[in-house]
């Protein structure tokens, strides 16, 4: 099978994607601004007033940064799933973008750094929100956003990967349902790992969202010590799955 076909022009595919999304950004910002905070009132100050610190740590500190790290996941999954799916399917964006000089690799990479852009985005929101609230206690925090572009890059990944094994769009539910859900419940979003059963903390390792809320705890934290291990991970695995949506999109489209 011959290489992939990428080139510059899938900025172009990213910056046609950024100019639909100035239309309609305040709309979609909300809706992923809100359900945050929902859980910060919740989860951090409603259910944290009965939880004991955890590492030295109100649950509010502990939980925040874990939700900036699965609000930017959730982003990503979102406008590669749905978002892709609408694109190819009912507004026919592929094929209009595809009788021009843009490759179909170069489409399908435009998605990818556009559900990556949608992660940073909606995970930095959430991390102003934390700056607001008192809950940034390092400069490393600064930092958070380029791990995002890494992370979502890899979960934008991850879910045109599904979108091309499975691509119809009742199939989403089960992305969802499956994959994402116990990611965001098993990941160390809402309590740390260490007291699950040794089977469940080995393949809670296994889980990217794992890594990519450590990297986002630490940084936000200034305890950067294993932040390395956790970053390589989600480099590597990022570079490993790049070519799988590639293949996956091209013979869906193609067929």
């Amino acid at each position: 099978m011959a290489g992939p076909d990428v080139s510059y022009l899938a900025w172009r595919v990213l910056g046609r994607h950024l100019a639909v999304f100035r239309r309609s950004w305040l709309v979609n910002l909300s809706f992923n601004f809100i359900e945050p905070l929902l859980y910060f009132a919740a989860m951090g100050l409603g259910l944290g007033a009965y939880v004991r610190p955890i590492a030295g740590l109100s649950y509010l500190q502990y939980l925040a940064p874990g939700l900036v790290a699965s609000s930017s996941m959730f982003a990503c999954a979102y406008e590669c799933t749905y978002g892709t799916f609408v694109r190819l399917e009912y507004q026919k964006t592929y094929q209009a973008i595809l009788a021009t000089p843009v490759s179909l690799d170069d489409l399908v990479l435009g998605d990818v750094l556009f559900g990556a852009f949608k992660g940073v985005l909606y995970g930095t929101v959430i991390l102003v929100v934390m700056l607001v609230l008192g809950l940034v206690a390092s400069p490393w925090g600064l930092l958070v956003p380029p791990v995002l572009a890494v992370a979502g890059i890899l979960f934008a990944e991850v879910s045109l990967i599904w979108t091309g094994l499975f691509p119809h769009i009742d199939n989403f539910n089960y992305f969802f349902s499956l994959i994402m859900t116990p990611l965001f419940l098993f990941s160390g979003v809402f309590f740390p790992l260490d007291g699950l059963p040794r089977v469940l903390r080995d393949l809670a390792w296994l889980s990217p969202l794992t890594h990519v809320v450590s990297l986002t705890r630490g940084l936000v934290l200034g305890r950067l010590t294993g932040l390395g291990v956790d970053f390589l991970f989600v480099a590597v695995l990022t570079l490993a799955l790049l070519p799988f949506p590639l293949r996956l999109m091209r013979r869906l489209v193609l067929k």
